[in-house]
């Protein structure tokens, strides 16, 4: 992956990471607890963007909308996930639940894109456009949720184009199935490597010798 292309043109696009999905409290948590812990998601996910930027591989943020009042009440086609935050209120623009996790925030240099209505990072978003100007042909997935977000975001990279790599244990989602359809499943369709952290790690590491 990056041994062979260059960490230049690799980046991580880090989807999601609201205090409501990953961290005690949030209005999501409950229902992402048992696999997060699991598979230790925060930590590996401190980990690839500490790597990441030790390597000099672009951080990218992915951001769902944060909701607001009225959203999607006059529209026409709301998915089942949009009804849900549009009565949860989940990522509440203005509220902690729609913050950062504090130990994933932006630093200087990352960038962070245009909030997604929806499932895909790149549907009506400029997360393609800021890939191309900062030169980049690789990404690495990582965030929530593994069978929504994760994979929309990374079909549609690969339908642009993009070298996609899947991190099995920086991501989870609300069930093991799920888990297993996102890995096993549908990400060996799509995703051109499907990597643990440390595998991921030690890549970053052997592109930067």
């Amino acid at each position: 992956m990056a041994q062979a292309h260059g960490l230049r043109r690799t980046a991580v696009l880090l989807v999601d990471p609201y205090n409501d999905f990953i961290s005690e409290g949030g209005k999501l948590w409950p229902r992402l607890e048992p696999v997060a812990k699991e598979v230790g998601l925060v930590g590996n996910l401190r980990t690839v963007l500490t790597s990441a930027r030790e390597a000099g591989v672009q951080v990218v943020y992915v951001p769902h909308r944060r909701w607001e009042p009225g959203d999607y009440e006059t529209w026409a086609h709301p998915n089942p996930t949009q009804r849900g935050i549009q009565e949860r209120h989940s990522f509440a623009r203005g509220t902690w639940g729609g913050e950062f996790h504090p130990d994933l925030q932006p630093q200087a240099g990352d960038v962070v894109v245009h909030e997604h209505w929806a499932q895909s990072g790149f549907a009506n978003t400029d997360l393609d456009f800021q890939l191309k100007q900062h030169g980049i042909t690789h990404v690495v997935v990582v965030g929530v949720l593994a069978n929504t977000c994760i994979e929309s975001t990374s079909r549609f990279a690969m339908e642009l184009g993009y070298h996609v790599t899947l991190v099995r244990d920086a991501t989870a989602a609300f069930l093991p199935e799920m888990m297993h359809a996102a890995h096993e499943l549908n990400g060996p369709t799509f995703a051109h490597a499907i990597l643990t952290t440390g595998e991921l790690v030690t890549a970053f590491e052997g592109a930067r010798q």
